[in-house]
């Protein structure tokens, strides 16, 4: 009987997880992120999604540390395989959104381009720390490409991830900051936005893939299709992002 009622409970355990899926997703997502959560829920109102920001390069560790995701929707595509060469993920690594960058700030008028960055009235320029954020790495790569590293770079503060990178301009610790686009489109960031030449950086392709113990929880994969869907090219879209064709 004791037996059974072991089996029972593990079932019933298994059961309320499956309900969760945990997601570690980089920092640049946080509000598209919260629109497609919104969405899923409809359709899923018995599941729930419980989502961790940060860089993707910290969300790295956090996985390859033992933390317990189900998803891994990064910054780029190189950290998703660093995540498969630990042996740590399932499936196929997916693209789901091309990402843009831009200069944003609320007290300077970036609009006319990035050689604003060198007018002594830009003494701080936030950036998001580029070993562990794909963003913070094609915004030096950026300033190199065009010229203006050498000039800028006794400027340049540190953020931890992107969105850190955000708070850091809006509150005035920087006057200027390299962010993604989808978080210069938030209604709460007002303010001058130029958007950087593609070409002047290597191409920002946020790719997703299934954290190995995702096996316990058919509800990641589902939630993973949903997201690569074509009900999401819209929030992604009017979020800044391109969405790449099959």
């Amino acid at each position: 009987m004791k037996q059974i009622i072991t089996i029972l409970a593990l079932w019933v355990a298994l059961s309320a997880q499956a309900q969760t899926v945990k997601v570690a997703a980089a920092a640049n997502l946080r509000f598209a992120f919260d629109e497609i959560k919104t969405n899923y829920a409809k359709i899923n109102p018995k599941v729930t999604v419980d989502v961790n920001f940060g860089s993707s390069g910290a969300l790295l560790q956090q996985i390859v540390n033992g933390a317990e995701f189900d998803i891994f929707m990064a910054a780029d595509n190189s950290f998703p395989f660093k995540l498969k060469e630990q042996g740590a993920t399932s499936g196929e690594i997916k693209t789901y959104v091309l990402g843009k960058l831009a200069l944003w700030s609320n007290t300077i008028d970036v609009s006319k381009g990035m050689e604003v960055l060198t007018d002594a009235s830009v003494k701080k320029i936030a950036i998001a720390k580029p070993d562990l954020a794909p963003y913070g790495d094609r915004a030096i790569e950026c300033l190199k490409s065009v010229g203006l590293y050498e000039k800028v770079k006794d400027k340049i503060i540190y953020a931890d991830n992107i969105s850190q990178a955000a708070q850091f301009t809006q509150t005035g610790n920087a006057e200027v900051g390299f962010l993604a686009m989808s978080l210069t489109l938030s209604p709460e960031m007002k303010g001058s936005v130029y958007v950087i030449d593609p070409k002047s950086y290597s191409q920002i392709e946020q790719t997703m893939v299934l954290v190995k113990n995702w096996k316990t929880n058919p509800e990641a994969a589902k939630f993973m299709k949903f997201v690569l869907s074509e009900q999401c090219k819209p929030i992604f879209e009017k979020n800044g992002y391109t969405v790449p064709n099959e």
